[in-house]
């Protein structure tokens, strides 16, 4: 039994951070947080306006973008390897924008455009706060979210979100 419990030992030791990784795990944390609280308000303004991907959604679209990046840079990959990972990420979130439009055959009118659109920013927001980009991340959720709460009015009446 013992011997066991020295295996698992032995094995966790690789897995667990050092003191010295901790300023990294630190980073990474800060990065996923802000990715979170970033897509929270976007989040926020569709979940007012009672759309279909509201505040729970854009927060975990943020936090799956950020960590699909923050993991392979702490993995030490190579920016043409994080590229890659980047097209599969924007692939499976152009595959959940689709799902959140919807066409309404009886009216030939298209729902869910503005949902998919705001879910895909929020991507794109996770992914640079991820790559430790907080400034743009931050100055591109103010911009998507005044662009979704004042250009509302603005939209032709009769057309859904």
């Amino acid at each position: 039994m013992e011997n066991v419990a020295a295996i698992l030992v032995a094995g966790l030791h690789g897995e667990l951070p050092t003191f010295s990784d901790a300023a990294s795990g630190v980073r990474s944390a800060f990065r996923l947080l802000v990715a979170v609280v970033l897509g929270a308000v976007l989040g926020y303004e569709r979940e007012v306006r009672g759309t279909g991907a509201g505040l729970r959604t854009h927060m975990l679209v943020a936090l799956g973008a950020a960590l699909f990046v923050v993991v392979p840079l702490n993995a030490g990959m190579e920016l043409d390897e994080i590229s890659r990972v980047l097209q599969g990420l924007i692939s499976g979130i152009g595959f959940l924008g689709a799902g959140a439009i919807i066409k309404l055959s009886a009216d030939k009118e298209v729902r869910g455009l503005t949902t998919a659109a705001s879910v895909w920013l929020t991507a794109s927001i996770g992914v640079s706060a991820g790559m430790g980009q907080p400034l743009t991340a931050i100055f591109s959720t103010v911009l998507g979210f005044f662009i979704l709460k004042l250009s509302h009015p603005l939209a032709r009446k009769g057309r859904g979100d």
